[in-house]
């Protein structure tokens, strides 16, 4: 496989297709990139490249996101448990026994289960905006809250409106100094995928079922301290969604932790992709 290529392919898992990105030399160091809401592996477009040439990247859309396949919320059970259970049988089928995360947004929890269930596979964590502590929600929760304490068509409906293409645009514009560096391309391919057939009833269950992560926060704390992982936090210092408290709280569980906090949003790499591939870079040398 050639290192300056990003290869596209798809996987079936579980009887289900799972579309990934995939760069890099097999017989380098692994780097699995779980992507976040409302996204897909095209977050890492511009990441992938700047780390190929010294890791094996891989890149999965999570199942009901971006090229995967989407079957309805009637024939798969959308969980973050199954969620994660699916990237775990993906990683086995490919072959990854030992690789480093980086996790943004939904794909922290996800990849933290994997790391729950085989700590000995996880070299380094690279979390983007993707929390383990209730200090990191911020005020654009307050919708998602509702909705997970009790879901009804008054809890629903501003949940629905997160997924609209203003509510992306504003998980990618909102707290930006100069928000024209963002191409509108990334939030209206996202938004055109979220406005397909079946998706309300996936993103919906989704976010209702996101207590499930917070009652794992204290096993994800508790791996933290007894594993002692490497992680880096590249943080986008103004998102509202995952705020900085929960950036500096890894402090408290992994005191050696390394905490950036970035002048961008929530999609940091939108704005600083090679800022965060040379911290990634210099980070992934000195601890693997």
């Amino acid at each position: 496989m050639s290192a300056e290529r990003i290869h596209y392919r798809t996987a079936v898992v579980g009887g289900q297709e799972i579309f990934y990105r995939e760069a890099g030399s097999p017989d380098a160091p692994a780097l699995l990139l779980l992507h976040g809401f409302p996204t897909s592996s095209h977050m890492f477009r511009d990441l992938i490249p700047r780390l190929a040439a010294r890791y094996h990247v891989i890149a999965p859309d999570h199942l009901g996101f971006g090229y995967s396949s989407a079957p309805s919320a009637d024939e798969f059970t959308y969980t973050f448990a199954n969620l994660a259970a699916l990237t775990q049988e993906f990683t086995e089928q490919l072959g990854l026994t030992r690789f480093a995360l980086y996790i943004q947004d939904y794909g922290a929890p996800i990849g933290l289960r994997l790391a729950l269930a085989h700590p000995e596979r996880i070299t380094a964590i690279v979390t983007q905006n993707g929390n383990a502590y209730t200090e990191g929600l911020g005020e654009a929760w307050d919708a998602p809250l509702a909705l997970i304490a009790g879901r009804t068509p008054e809890t629903e409906a501003p949940v629905r409106e997160i997924r609209s293409l203003e509510g992306i645009k504003w998980q990618y514009l909102h707290g930006l100094p100069d928000p024209s560096l963002v191409s509108p391309d990334a939030y209206h391919y996202d938004a055109a995928l979220m406005a397909r057939e079946g998706q309300d009833a996936i993103q919906l269950d989704l976010m209702a079922d996101y207590g499930s992560n917070f009652d794992l926060y204290p096993a994800f704390q508790e791996y933290f301290r007894t594993s002692g992982v490497p992680l880096l936090a590249t943080w986008g210092a103004h998102d509202e969604i995952f705020v900085p408290a929960g950036a500096l709280a890894f402090l408290r569980d992994l005191p050696e932790a390394e905490i950036h906090l970035l002048p961008t949003g929530h999609f940091a790499l939108e704005t600083h992709a090679a800022q965060i591939a040379s911290l990634i870079d210099d980070f992934l040398v000195r601890k693997l």
